[in-house]
């Protein structure tokens, strides 16, 4: 496996116990996002390095650049449709991209002013932005914010093809890492290592909120 994992136990006291957070792992000119597909999908983005037989591109995908969190969303890839996780590895500059152009799911005044605005924005924006607690490895629900960043038109065609760098199919660490955690000695646990991500634009950054509670 390509990821660099680290024991959770360290981790979790390296990471913010509160407020909005992107967690990646990422370095210079990428950054890894999580995907959770039934076998057909899955296996075949793995193969080709990329997306396409039958995946949909007229329906919005959603990327989420925390592991945890997507274990939590797919019980640890037990959920029906969901059984085969992808780590995604993205051109970092594309992913910055989809942070500036993203518009959140819903009506944010400080954020958009009046919600006409947020509405036309929304309209245009092929991006839409969440944010919800983060969840530890039982699914318990933490005073962190995750984000997740869903993609349509445009930006699912170019996430689709043009901005990834590698695929790969995690899916038996992710079995592997589900035993330790339910059967095991809870403080084996890896997970991919991350870090906070910097979203290095002031007017990025405050449109996100992030940091804040």
């Amino acid at each position: 496996m390509k990821l660099l994992t680290e024991p959770y136990h360290l981790q979790k006291t390296r990471w913010p116990q509160t407020g909005r957070h992107i967690l990646a792992q990422f370095d210079a000119d990428t950054v890894v996002v999580y995907q959770a597909y039934r076998p057909a999908i899955g296996r075949f983005a793995a193969e080709h390095q990329r997306f396409g037989g039958p995946f949909s591109l007229e329906r919005m995908t959603w990327i989420k650049p925390n592991f945890l969190w997507m274990q939590y969303r797919s019980g640890w890839g037990t959920k029906d449709g969901q059984e085969v996780t992808l780590a995604v590895r993205l051109r970092r500059d594309a992913f910055n991209k989809v942070l500036a152009e993203a518009v959140h799911s819903t009506y944010v005044p400080e954020v958009y002013g009046e919600r006409k605005a947020w509405e036309r924005l929304g309209k245009r924006s092929d991006v839409r932005l969440q944010w919800d607690p983060d969840h530890g490895p039982s699914g318990d629900k933490q005073e962190r914010r995750a984000i997740q960043l869903g993609l349509r038109g445009a930006a699912i065609a170019a996430y689709a093809q043009e901005w990834i760098v590698d695929i790969e199919d995690i899916s038996g660490f992710v079995a592997e890492q589900r035993q330790v955690w339910f059967e095991g000695d809870r403080q084996a646990l890896v997970t991919p290592r991350e870090d906070v991500y910097p979203v290095d634009d002031p007017a990025v950054a405050a449109k996100l909120g992030i940091g804040l509670a």
